[in-house]
C-alpha cells in the first residue's frame, strides 16, 4: 500500500461539520479543551443534532460559550460534565442538571490516562496543519493531550486563526479521525476594568515581588490587577497554567524576559491561551512561549523547581485558621479548583517562592465580610489550612504558614473590613481563638 502524504491524509479526513456528529456513538464522553480552545463549529453542529444522539457527556473546563446543549430539557441526550464552571456553565450547575467532577487541574490528565474520566471523543480547535503533518493545539493542550492519546476519534476543528506554538501540544494528522474547517475569529476576552479595591490589593502584592521572580498568574481581575503594577520590575519569569494580555503586557514592556528563571530559562510556559488576537498573534511560532500539558505546567513538583515561583490567585472567602472556599458559594459551585492548589504548593517547595490568595474583605457592597470564623456550611474547601501562605485584603498582608492557628486569628482579623473587626474578635473568642 502506497504510503499517503500528510496532504492528501488531510483530504480524506475532511467533512463538514453537522458530519462529524455521525462519528459520535450513544453513551461517548466528548473531551473538550479549555476556554478558547473550544470548537465552535463542532459544538454548534452536536448542539443542533443532539436529540439524535443519547448519553452523550461533554467534559470541559471553563466552557466560554452556551451552546444549544445547555439545555436542562435535553440532558438524556447530551449533557455538560464540568471540570470547572464558568459563565456559560454555572447556571446549569447551580440547578443541577449540569454534572461536576472535582479535582486539581493537574491530575485531569492521569484521571483520563486512568480510565477514572472517559475520554472517548476528542473535539478541539487547533492550527493549520504543519508541512510535517501535524497540527497545534496551543489555544489549549491542557488535559486534551492525554484524551488525544486514549481517545476513540479525535476531530479538530481547524482555524486558521489558531497560532502554531511550540511546546507538547501537537496532534499529528494520522492520530485525526476527522477534520473540519472554519474561519471565525477565536473567542477574545480583554483585561478587565480595575477598581480601587482591587488596585489597592495588588500594590501590597507587587510591592513583595522581587526581580528575577517568576510568575503564576491566576484568572480574574485582581491577578490582572498585580500584573498592571509591575512595570518597574526587572528580568521575571512565567510559568503559570494560563498565558493571557496581562503577561503580554509585561514582554512587551521588557519586564518579563526569562532570562533568570532556573527551569528552563528563556521560555515561558503555559497550559492554555486566553486573551486577545494579538496575544494569539504572539504566539505564533514564537520561541519564548512553550504550550505543555497540565500535567506537565502545573505539578507542583515540576513548578516547584523555579526558585522565586509567585503564585497569585483569587479566593471567595477565608476562615480564621486559612482555609479558602475559592469555588462555591456555600453549597453552590461557582468555579472549580482548577490549578490554585497546584501553584500553592508550587510556590510552597519553591526556594524563595511566595503563594498569595487574594480576595477583597467585603461582598455584596460591603454587607457581609469575606474573611470568617468558619466557612460557610457547605462551601468548598479549596486550599487548605495546612498549604495557605500569604492572604491579601486592600487593608495588608496576613502571613499565616507556620503560624499557630490564634496567630492566624489575629493577622486575618487584621486585614479584615473594619466594620467586621469586632464582630470576629467576639467569634473567635467564642471558638477559643482569641
Amino acid at each position: 500500500m502506497q504510503h499517503q502524504t500528510p496532504q492528501a491524509l488531510y483530504e480524506g479526513k475532511r467533512i463538514a461539520a453537522h458530519d462529524a456528529i455521525s462519528l459520535l456513538r450513544d453513551g461517548d464522553c466528548i473531551i473538550v479543551p479549555s476556554g478558547a480552545a473550544e470548537p465552535p463549529a463542532l459544538l454548534t453542529a452536536l448542539s443542533e443534532r443532539r436529540r439524535e444522539l443519547n448519553d452523550i457527556k461533554v467534559a470541559q473546563i471553563l466552557a466560554l460559550r452556551k451552546y444549544g446543549y445547555f439545555d436542562c430539557e435535553t440532558t438524556h441526550h447530551v449533557r455538560h460534565l464540568a471540570l470547572f464552571f464558568g459563565g456559560a456553565s454555572r447556571a446549569a450547575g447551580q440547578a443541577g442538571w449540569a454534572d461536576f467532577v472535582p479535582a486539581y487541574f493537574s491530575e485531569i490528565p492521569a484521571l483520563i490516562e486512568r480510565d477514572l474520566v472517559p475520554a472517548d471523543v476528542v473535539f478541539s480547535l487547533a492550527s493549520p496543519m504543519d508541512e510535517h503533518g501535524f497540527f497545534s493545539l496551543s489555544l489549549g493542550a491542557d488535559y486534551t493531550m492525554a484524551a488525544v492519546a486514549k481517545a476513540r476519534a479525535v476531530i479538530l476543528e481547524v482555524n486558521p486563526n489558531v497560532p502554531f506554538a511550540h511546546g507538547q501540544c501537537h496532534v499529528h494528522i494520522d492520530q485525526v479521525a476527522a477534520v473540519v474547517e472554519s474561519d471565525e475569529p477565536v473567542f477574545e476576552v480583554g483585561l478587565p476594568k480595575i477598581g480601587p479595591v482591587q488596585e489597592a490589593i495588588a500594590g501590597y502584592v507587587a510591592e513583595m515581588i522581587e526581580d528575577g521572580s517568576t510568575l503564576q498568574i491566576g484568572y480574574g481581575g485582581i491577578p490582572d490587577a498585580v500584573v498592571m503594577q509591575l512595570s518597574h520590575k526587572h528580568d521575571l519569569g512565567i510559568h503559570t497554567e494560563m498565558i493571557g494580555d496581562g503577561i503580554l503586557k509585561l514582554v512587551e514592556e521588557g519586564v518579563v524576559t526569562n532570562r533568570r528563571k532556573t527551569f528552563m530559562p528563556g521560555k515561558m510556559v503555559a497550559t492554555f491561551a486566553l486573551g486577545s488576537k494579538k496575544l494569539y498573534d504572539f504566539m505564533h511560532h514564537n520561541p519564548m512561549l512553550e504550550i505543555h500539558p497540565v500535567s506537565f505546567t502545573n505539578d507542583p513538583y515540576i513548578a516547584g523547581q523555579n526558585d522565586k515561583l509567585v503564585a497569585i490567585n483569587a479566593s471567595l472567602q477565608v476562615d480564621l485558621l486559612g482555609q479558602c472556599g475559592s469555588e462555591s458559594i456555600a453549597h453552590l459551585p461557582y468555579s472549580g479548583t482548577g490549578g490554585q492548589v497546584d501553584f500553592v504548593r508550587a510556590a510552597n517547595r519553591s526556594r524563595g517562592g511566595k503563594a498569595f490568595i487574594v480576595l477583597p474583605s467585603t461582598a455584596k457592597d460591603g454587607a457581609i465580610s469575606r474573611i470568617v470564623p468558619t466557612l460557610t456550611p457547605g462551601t468548598h474547601v479549596t486550599t487548605g489550612k495546612n498549604d495557605i501562605n500569604y492572604v491579601v485584603t486592600e487593608y495588608g498582608v496576613a502571613q499565616l504558614r507556620g503560624k499557630s492557628a490564634r496567630q492566624r486569628a489575629e493577622a486575618l482579623i487584621a486585614i479584615a473590613h473594619p466594620d467586621f473587626r469586632a464582630e470576629l474578635r467576639r467569634a473567635a473568642a467564642a471558638i477559643h481563638l482569641c
